[in-house]
């Protein structure tokens, strides 16, 4: 899979603070073309740093769990 870290295929979390604390980012740019729902740390945003890649029924499964979210 081609890494593109521009800031414009990545959202943080909601419950991300400012202040650089553990926080995941999600990119949707993939899930049309493969179906698939890439996942990196905020924090490290290297052309080569990791990103782990969910299947799009995997991702709906794992939101899911969480429950509804707290108004």
């Amino acid at each position: 899979m081609k890494r593109t870290n521009s800031p414009e295929n990545w959202r943080k979390s909601s419950y991300s603070s400012g202040d650089g604390g553990n926080c995941l980012e999600v990119s949707d740019h993939l899930l049309a073309a493969r179906a698939v729902v890439p996942v990196r740390d905020s924090k490290i945003v290297a052309e080569d740093a990791a990103v782990l890649t969910f299947s799009a029924p995997a991702w709906r499964a794992f939101i899911a769990s969480l429950g509804p979210v707290a108004p």
